[in-house]
């Protein structure tokens, strides 16, 4: 009898592990069976295809074909994906490719998904970029669709190249410069600086400027690349870039200002972009009077900012004080029919400055282009527009912004442009910002 107790006791145990490890596995199920499905070694995970905007095949995966044209397969890898990158949209948009559902699994069917993007936007893009490593995107600043996103160097998922470890061109190849990326903004970040002074400084009507060509700050120098002129108002500051006038503002304005203006920004802030999280920007406050403050306001010492964040700060202004968080799918339907499988991604919005502010460097940044950077190169586009060249060290070229957007109601389109080690902002990343804004608005 005893025996039999004891037995009965195990069994009664054994099977109560058993309940509690199903009603484990079944929470399980219902709360990562989409990630399940979607993992790079289950049988499900090559399913469902991807298109761009004008129905373009970019990836399908019942046959694990890529596009067409070798051009889009190369300039849409950072999105699209294979197995080594993480944050492509084969990874990230698994789950909703395979079409799972927690009660029918995939018996209903896989997805495809729809982009915003056009591919051959991204192949212009990347052409243009010659060969450097950078970023180029353009998104539509009032609902957030993204026409262009390139991050370079890549290759052709197609025939991947066998040096890709070793080659010095394919240097940072698996990172997704636009999401992941911080590089120091150089002079882009003058639009926080002048944001902070036309909320902070009342008399800035008033500011006046004389450049030599340096600064003094203690025992430092911060210099410009030339003498600019004399007794510049802040609207000749800018469109000149002059280091020395916004050194002056930042030692005037604090780092603790400075920083908060960025925060404001959304410079320092991570973003969803997709499943996708983006980097976030940096900024030390430095001390009062320091060399390191005067250098933090025109966009050196340890300030960085993200691609995708300047992209929607630059949105921001456009829009007069809202920006539109990016976003990527235009819609997802049941694979092999125009039925809609999801409702379509949502417009994510957060708020940056005053919508004077904005106003007012939204006027700034078209006066930097007709007076500093030549209209001539945009045709007629009203484009508003700060360039930055920021300097890296370790006798390398600095890197080359060129940031903005178009003041056009009908192309209501923001851009970001970055040329690693290219040299100066407006002539190279300015060329190719050009580019691309001509193709896009010539529909």
């Amino acid at each position: 009898m005893k025996r039999l107790r004891g037995r009965t006791l195990i069994t009664l145990i054994l099977a109560g592990l058993l309940a509690v490890g199903l009603i484990y596995f079944c929470v399980q199920l219902v709360m990562k069976g989409n990630d399940w499905v979607g993992f790079f070694g289950s049988t499900y995970y090559d399913s469902g295809a991807i298109y761009d905007k004008n129905g373009v095949l970019l990836y399908d995966g019942e046959s694990g074909e890529y596009a067409e044209r070798q051009a889009t397969r190369v300039s849409t890898l950072h999105l699209v994906g294979d197995r080594n990158f993480g944050t492509s949209l084969r990874s990230v948009l698994a789950s909703r490719m395979t079409g799972y559902n927690p009660v029918t699994g995939t018996t209903l069917g896989s997805h495809d998904v729809t982009l915003t993007i056009d591919s051959k936007l991204n192949e212009t893009a990347y052409a243009a970029l010659n060969g450097h490593k950078g970023v180029v995107a353009v998104y539509d600043y009032t609902n957030g669709d993204v026409k262009c996103l390139v991050s370079a160097p890549s290759y052709d998922p197609k025939n991947p190249p066998k040096d890709v470890n070793e080659n010095s061109a394919y240097e940072g190849v698996y990172l997704n410069r636009f999401f992941s990326g911080t590089y120091p903004p150089g002079s882009t970040f003058k639009l926080v600086t002048t944001a902070a002074a036309i909320e902070q400084k009342k008399d800035l009507a008033d500011f006046r400027y004389t450049c030599t060509g340096s600064l003094k700050v203690g025992n430092d120098e911060i210099t410009c690349p030339y003498v600019h002129g004399k007794n510049m108002d802040i609207n000749q500051c800018l469109a000149c870039s002059c280091n020395g006038a916004y050194a002056t503002l930042a030692l005037e304005l604090g780092g603790d200002t400075l920083e908060k203006y960025m925060k404001d920004a959304g410079l320092l802030e991570s973003r969803k972009v997709c499943d996708i999280t983006t980097a976030k920007g940096s900024f030390v406050s430095q001390p009062k009077g320091s060399s390191n403050l005067a250098w933090s306001g025109v966009g050196q010492d340890k300030v960085l900012a993200n691609p995708c964040g300047m992209l929607a700060f630059m949105g921001g202004i456009a829009n007069g004080g809202e920006a539109v968080v990016p976003k990527l799918v235009e819609k997802e339907t049941i694979s092999g029919t125009p039925l809609p499988a999801a409702f379509p991604d949502g417009k994510d919005t957060f708020s940056i400055y005053r919508k004077e502010t904005c106003e007012q460097l939204k006027t700034m940044l078209r006066n930097n282009v007709t007076v500093q950077y030549g209209q001539a190169q945009f045709g007629d586009l009203a484009v508003c527009a700060k360039s930055g060249t920021a300097e890296v060290g370790g006798g390398k070229q600095p890197h080359a912004w060129f940031v903005g957007f178009l003041d056009d109601p009908d192309h209501p389109l923001a851009f970001v442009v970055l040329v690693e080690n290219g040299g100066g902002g407006a002539s190279v990343a300015g060329s190719v910002a050009a580019k691309v804004l001509a193709q896009a608005t010539a529909e």
